[in-house]
């Protein structure tokens, strides 16, 4: 039985492995020079949290947000 797999609008097997190849061939330089030009400027960062400490950071962030929409 042939498996067969729905691609997205405008996408084609030959745009899916052009993309597959240029992540698979960028450095890890050039994957985090990527990410980094994705998140600039950089007013926002991400980081690992322990779960436990989730609600804690929720916290922080919204009454950061009051603040800043209280103005």
């Amino acid at each position: 039985m042939k498996r067969t797999s729905q691609l997205p609008t405008g996408w084609d097997e030959k745009r899916v492995r052009d993309v597959l190849e240029y992540y698979e061939s960028q450095t890890e330089d050039e994957a985090v020079a990527e990410h980094e030009a994705a998140l600039s400027p950089a007013r926002h960062t991400v980081m690992e949290v322990p779960v436990d400490l989730v609600p804690v950071f929720r916290q922080l962030i919204a009454a950061h947000l009051q603040k800043r929409f209280a103005r």
